[in-house]
Parts: C-alpha cells; structure tokens; sequence
C-alpha cells in the first residue's frame, strides 16, 4: 500500500509517499480501507516532534479518516466488512490502508461523503465538547472564537450558531471573517487590526462574552479573556499559534472566570455519557444540513504542501487527503 512515512523529525516538506506492507488487524482490530484523511494542526506537531505525545520513527503521520471496513482481527463481530466508518488515531491514516481498535470507529453519518466524513469527527466533537460539555454554552449567550476559520474554529461557529448562540468571530483578516460569518456569526473582530477586548465589550453591550473558545493561544488569549463578563467561561483548546499563553491568574480571580480546558483523547474515557450526547446531537445537525468546511483537498502525492498550508494557517476549515485519487 502507499503511505506517507516521516523518517526524521522537522518540517513536513520533509514527508514521502512510500510503497509499505499492508497491514494485518490483531485482536480486537479492524482495518480499514482509507479513501479520506484529515490534515490537522497536531500532525505538524507530531512530525516536527513538538506534540504532548512523541511517535516513534519511522512512522506514517495522520489522524483523522474515514473508509471502509476492509477486514476484522480475531475476537472482532463487526461492524461489518464493507461498512462505512470513519476514526482517529494518533498516527497511520495518511495510508491506503490502517488498522486501528474496533472501538474507536464511528459510524460515517447520514449525508456525508467519505471527503466530508473525514473532516468531520474529530474537529466537531472537540468543538461540541468545547462549547457544551465543558463551556455549558446555553442559547442566547455571547460566544467568542478564536481562529474562527479555522478547522476547530469554524466547527465552533457553526455549531454555535446553529446551539443559538450568538457568535462573535475573532481572526486574523477580513476575508477569514466572512468565512466565520457565512457559518453564522453575527459579528466579527479583525484581532491583528482591532483592540480584541474592547471591541467584544463593544459587540456584546458593554458587558463582556459568556464563552470564549481558543484553539490558537498565543498573544491574543489574553485580550479574549478580558473581553469576558463576570463568571465567564473561557476553554482552552490548542496552541496553533505556536504559542502557550501565560494567563495571569488575578484576571480569573478579579471577575470570577472560569478557565478550563478539552483534549478530545480523553473524553471517552472520562465523560462518555457527554460522547453519546455529542454524537446525537451532531447527527441530528448533519441531518439538518450541517457540513464542515473543507477548502482544499489534495491526493496522498500532496501530503507535505498539505502540512504545509495547514502549518502557515493558509486555510479556512479543514485541508483532506483523497487517497483514492493518483
């Protein structure tokens, strides 16, 4: 099979497209044929061994996919061979093929083609849980996002303002922001150009934002954070600024904020009650209508400009891998 493979630890220009062996499922695995993989800003990381977990070289670098069911290891019942399914790992979907365990499968949702599906999971539920199960977002309330349009960020948007929030967009130009708006956002705040407290003190009447969202860190956390009311909630997310901010701890003490963070690894095994709910609720928002913004989609051959444009935040939504394109 091909894969992309990372033999040494830097840039992704350094990524190759490799015949491998096929893999074979163990017990209680599944592999499954990948037609769509997800490029995410911690697959830079990984490769430039920058990640919270280190892989080991040489490797195939990838997270987030969606396939079919190509064959089940010993002890396995389902789901069935030929099934749609899409999943995550913390390496090996930039390949034609990858065996992961059975229970990190999802079900592809109703409606969406295996290009969407892939973009899907991953970055919707880190953006579901962000807001609902550790932001306790409520409808009419003011949500700021940070890098809202980006892949986390514009997952946020939307399901924001579809949740009936109102959405204030944060990012780094204007044609980003009309990304953010044409997903709901009511209003938006160019932050390289604009005072980001002020003008969502501004936006929000004078009282500050219930919620803000931050998967991108670095100098502009903290504006957002003051850009709270008293007893708003801010949530950590990532770090695609490259940067991990320092929060002065008498902000959060002065206005009685709430600071808490999400990592998606986690969640099923801490909260999956909230995961059950998670997949309910998103499944009725796709039936609704609800897909993710994927901007460019490039063959297995175009992995490292992939890396690329997603490492130097080129992109809006989310950049996919067509393994089934030559």
């Amino acid at each position: 099979m091909r894969a992309a493979r990372c033999t040494e630890y830097g840039p992704p220009k350094g990524l190759t497209v490799t015949e491998t062996d096929d893999p074979r499922p163990g017990p209680g695995e599944v592999l499954v044929q990948v037609h769509a993989a997800a490029v995410n800003f911690p697959d830079v990381l990984i490769v430039a061994d920058r990640y919270q977990v280190p892989a080991a070289l040489p490797f195939t670098p990838g997270s987030e996919f969606a396939g079919v069911v190509a064959g089940l290891g010993p002890g396995v019942s389902g789901p069935p061979v030929g099934s749609p399914v899409a999943g995550a790992v913390l390496t090996g979907a930039f390949a034609e093929q990858v065996v992961v365990p059975a229970a990190s499968l999802r079900q592809v949702p109703d409606g969406l083609d295996m290009i969407h599906a892939a973009a899907f999971h991953v970055t919707y539920a880190t953006a579901y849980h962000s807001l609902v199960t550790v932001g306790r977002a409520a409808a009419g309330e003011w949500a700021v996002v940070l890098g809202a349009a980006g892949g986390v960020g514009s997952a946020a948007v939307d399901i924001a303002a579809r949740l009936g929030l109102r959405v204030v967009a944060a990012a780094s130009a204007e044609e980003r922001l009309a990304v953010a708006r044409g997903l709901g956002a009511e209003a938006g705040v160019d932050y390289v150009r604009e005072n980001l407290k002020l003008r969502v003190r501004e936006l929000t009447g004078g009282e500050g934002a219930h919620l803000v969202i931050d998967p991108v860190g670095g100098r502009y956390a903290e504006a957002a954070l003051r850009g709270l009311r008293r007893g708003g909630r801010f949530v950590t997310v990532g770090y695609a600024d490259g940067e991990i901010p320092r929060i002065p701890l008498n902000l959060v003490l002065l206005k009685d904020l709430v600071v808490r963070g999400f990592e998606i690894r986690t969640v099923r095994r801490y909260a999956p009650d909230a995961v059950a709910e998670a997949d309910r609720v998103l499944a009725r928002l796709v039936r609704e209508g609800m897909r993710p913004l994927v901007s460019r989609v490039h063959p297995l051959a175009g992995v490292a400009a992939a890396l690329t444009d997603v490492a130097e935040r080129r992109t809006t939504g989310k950049v996919v891998l067509d393994l089934t394109a030559r």
